[in-house]
């Protein structure tokens, strides 16, 4: 590397810093070394309903970032923490209220970063006037974890998440694609693994890991609560607890975040107690024009209020308490077929004569096929 490359690599570094990234890392724009494994993940059908994941544009773009920018020669992968501090456990482990992934507890994510990158990218230009850069933040057809990890971000856990030796895995990815050749970083060597721990593996609920290094998205939390728009499978229902969007089960139990670099993005921190363990009674209440305004600049926007209140839906119903009943009784009237369904299943779970009267008088009323089975139980 010149001594004047070496410069401008520490100035990238050092606006990062600025722009507050946590970490930066630089890899050479060629194809994901774990491409194989992302088309063994398809032809699994690992994706669920995620069918953006195999559209073959976006498998091209996988396969060659050169396909999303011509001329593209490296690739800046920066971290951005989002390591919380453990909520009390009896917030946490109280039925009545719905959990929420520490990602989401404060601003969206993508309305922090992606400006900050594109500000990066900017800088470049200044530096580079030919140079032309496209910025993501998790919404690229990139396997950004990947190119991470070969940027010296960290490693692949068997969670398939990235961790960082000395920072965990509580982090958020974005990545610059620049026509400016760079010299890519040099990762620690050698770099931690896994070794034969397998926490993740064991303490998921729905066993969502077939194998070490594979999900199946089609029985994660994450995936059932924020990625699925229709129904719930019955049998994945009980196993999802009180989480209401995500799950972060498979880092808390993480031994390397332990040494995770806490937040320090004011942004991600929640303003209440409220807005990360919220109370499911005051869930299934939400209208639309409440729910709006209620998570307003939060990622959980972007799922709508049906999908929400589905899931508070079934964390009532594993709640079991018959102080819900009033509340789903009333969705059994609601716009949302999705929405009246998992108010009957969470009525079903909880039992008693009240709930059994709502169902009861749902069912003459009811025409949609779906919903009318999930009346019947």
């Amino acid at each position: 590397m010149s001594f004047w490359m070496d410069g401008i690599v520490r100035e990238l570094h050092e606006q990062a810093r600025l722009l507050g990234f946590d970490a930066l890392g630089i890899s050479p724009a060629a194809p994901a070394r774990r491409l194989d494994a992302y088309l063994r993940w398809l032809d699994n059908d690992h994706f669920g309903a995620m069918g953006y994941m195999a559209r073959p544009d976006r498998v091209a773009r996988r396969r060659d970032p050169a396909a999303i920018l011509p001329g593209v020669q490296s690739i800046i992968s920066v971290g951005l923490s989002y390591a919380m501090p453990a909520l009390p456990p009896a917030l946490a482990q109280d039925p009545s209220r719905g959990r929420i992934s520490s990602y989401a507890w404060g601003v969206d994510y993508h309305d922090v970063m992606l400006p900050r990158l594109q500000q990066l990218a900017s800088w470049l230009q200044d530096t580079y006037p030919q140079a032309r850069s496209r910025a993501y933040v998790d919404t690229g057809a990139i396997l950004e974890r990947d190119h991470a990890e070969t940027a010296g971000l960290g490693f692949t856990g068997k969670n398939t998440m990235l961790i960082g030796p000395r920072s965990g895995s509580w982090f958020f990815l974005g990545e610059l694609l620049t026509t400016v050749s760079l010299p890519p970083t040099t990762a620690p060597a050698p770099m931690p693994t896994c070794g034969t721990c397998h926490r993740c593996l064991d303490a998921c609920p729905t066993a969502a890991f077939p194998r070490p290094y594979v999900l199946d998205a089609r029985r994660c939390i994450s995936y059932l609560t924020i990625e699925l728009k229709g129904w719930i499978p019955p049998d994945l229902r009980p196993l999802l607890g009180n989480w209401i969007y995500g799950c972060d089960i498979c880092q808390e139990v993480c031994p390397f975040n332990r040494f995770a670099t806490p937040a320090a993005e004011a942004a991600f921190f929640a303003a209440n107690l409220e807005l990360v363990a919220p109370s499911l009674i005051d869930l299934l209440a939400l209208d639309e024009t409440a729910f709006m305004v209620r998570f307003a600049g939060s990622p959980i926007l972007r799922i709508k209020r049906a999908r929400l209140v589905r899931n508070a839906c079934v964390a009532a119903g594993n709640w079991g308490s018959p102080a819900a009943v009033p509340a789903l009784a009333s969705l059994l009237a609601d716009p949302e077929l999705i929405v009246r369904g998992h108010a009957a299943w969470a009525l079903h779970r909880i039992g008693g004569p009240e709930a059994q009267l709502a169902l009861r008088g749902a069912l003459r009323l009811e025409r949609n096929e779906a919903v009318r089975q999930e009346l019947l139980g």
